[in-house]
């Protein structure tokens, strides 16, 4: 295991986003969702793509509070611009389940 530096994992925002929107992602080459997500007046609405769809239906997903990291630069996944990466545990068979907030919280709130 490679170890990093503390003054490197300060650099990385990882914040609490509420998903308010969830879209099929036909287009992307794993099935993925397109999920809007609010972090709050701060740092306000974000755009991600996530291969999620194994553990989740789009149902499951609107109203969930999230961990993302917010200050990656934008990545172009086909035509759709993903602003933040949604963390989650990866499974044996690529099963993705979402780190999220056992208890609500307010929308931006840095995981620290």
């Amino acid at each position: 295991m490679n170890t990093i530096a503390w003054s490197d994992f300060e650099k990385v925002e990882m914040r609490i986003g509420t998903i308010i929107q969830v879209n099929d992602f036909p287009e992307a080459r794993n099935p993925a969702y397109q999920l809007t997500i609010d972090f709050g007046d701060e740092i306000g609405i974000k755009k991600s793509s996530a291969q999620i769809t194994m553990c989740y239906t789009k149902i499951d997903l609107v109203g969930k509070q999230i961990v993302a990291v917010t200050n990656f630069p934008v990545k172009q996944i086909g035509k759709f611009m993903s602003e933040c990466l949604v963390l989650g545990s990866i499974g044996k068979n690529n099963d993705i389940v979402l780190l999220s907030s056992d208890l609500k919280v307010e929308n931006g709130l840095r995981i620290g």
